[in-house]
Formats: C-alpha cells, structure tokens, sequence
C-alpha cells in the first residue's frame, strides 16, 4: 500500500494524505443494492424489445439514470432519448426496483463509517442514484452519519460518474482539497470519476466484475469487500498519513 500511496501522491504532486474526509458511493458499497438496480434496469430496457444483459448494467453503475438511457438509446437508434421517453423509462425502472423488496446493508460498512465517524473524518456520500426509496433508508440504517449537506446524489450534477463532477462536488462540501479525502467505490465508473478529482480511491470489489476491471479503472488500493475494509481501517489510515 506504501507504494500505491507514494504513487498517488507522485502523479498528482501532493506533499501529503490529511485526511479528513471520506467520500463513499452507496449502491454496492452501502447497501447490497445492485444485483436489484441490474434486474430492474434489464426488465424495463427489455420491455421495450431492446436488447441487453443483466450484466451489463454492473459497468454502468455510476452513471444518472438519464446517461444508462442515453447510452442505451445510441446503441440502439444511434440518438440521446427525449427527456419524455427518459422519465417513462426512469419511472418504469424505478417501480421494478422497489418492488425487487428492501435492498440489505452491505456487511462492514456500517462499522467502517462508525469509525470514520469516530476519528472525526467527514463521512460524504456520492451517489448516482435517484431513488427516493433508497436515499430515505440512510437515516435510519445509517443513523448520524450522513446530512442533507453531507449528501451529493443524481439531482446535484449535471454530469455523472465517471465524469469528476461528483467528487468535486463531494470535496466542496466536505469543505476539502483532494489530498484530504479517499473516495471508496466499487465500480469502474465511480472508480474513474475519483480518481479523475485527484483523489485516492479505494475500490471494494462487492460485485461480479473481475478485479482487473477495477484496477484498469485506475483504483489506487483494491479490497474484496466492505467488511475487509472496515476490518483494516486503522492500518489504512496509518499508511496513508505517514509519509
């Protein structure tokens, strides 16, 4: 990890890791959420006789709604959908996901934000997503550990993972520079918009995606899961402050 630290610092001309802020995606990191997001997105994009895999919806993690459609829409009729097809669509996906039934806590990762929290680091979360159902479980699976101002979702940005915007949205307020955070993320795309922002980037392998995906995203330290995260933190910490 020492090696993967000086890099970072390396490349982008830091003196130093001061951490002070954590900035943390949600589906696949917070909540095991995404074998749900996939099926609902393959259902409502197969409906309408387009072709897809379920599998694929895993590399598209990270991005709005409106940029899976637009993809999709390029793909197939060579054009961005029309903002009435994107929210029929959008509305669609979202009535298959909440009935996919309450998306469980990914193991470790309240423990892990127990400790950000408790080391007094600035827990920011930065999603992609949209779902109310989902953003209002936070408060009460993740009791204190997230506020309005310390949240950057899908209706912040204008451009989504894995366009920057999001993490410089997340470091602003957080109230940071980049060599005072770690992004943590678990797909490709989130994995390039955190390291776009300059920011160390851990990736936390939760998904069905090899680890080579990730680590040609560009993640700066790899972890299997959330759990192993939690469990190693304080090393983490210790390896990334010592310089």
């Amino acid at each position: 990890m020492n090696e993967s630290v000086n890099a970072y610092l390396q490349k982008n001309r830091f003196p130093a890791i001061d951490l002070k802020a954590v900035l943390i995606d949600m589906d696949g990191v917070l909540y095991d959420s995404m074998p749900f997001h996939a099926e609902a997105w393959y259902k409502a994009i197969s409906s309408l006789g387009l072709p897809c895999t379920r599998e694929e919806f895993f590399l598209y993690e990270g991005r709005t709604g409106a940029s899976t459609i637009d993809l999709i829409f390029n793909r197939a009729y060579g054009r961005d959908a029309d903002e009435e097809e994107k929210q029929r669509i959008y509305n669609h996906k979202s009535r298959l996901f909440v009935a996919c039934g309450a998306a469980p806590l990914m193991p470790g990762a309240l423990d892990f934000l127990q400790q950000v929290k408790a080391r007094g680091i600035t827990p920011v979360l930065v999603t992609g997503s949209g779902q109310h159902s989902l953003l209002d479980k936070l408060s009460h699976d993740y009791p204190g550990i997230f506020t309005p101002q310390t949240m950057v979702t899908a209706f912040d940005v204008k451009y989504g993972k894995p366009h920057p915007e999001p993490y410089l949205i997340g470091l602003e307020k957080a109230g940071v520079e980049p060599w005072q955070a770690i992004v943590v993320e678990n797909a490709p795309l989130g994995v390039q918009a955190g390291v776009a922002a300059n920011v160390y980037t851990i990736a936390v392998n939760t998904g069905p995606l090899p680890d080579s995906v990730l680590l040609d995203a560009g993640a700066n330290l790899l972890l299997p899961d959330m759990a192993s995260l939690a469990r190693d933190f304080e090393t983490i910490c210790s390896q990334l402050t010592t310089r």
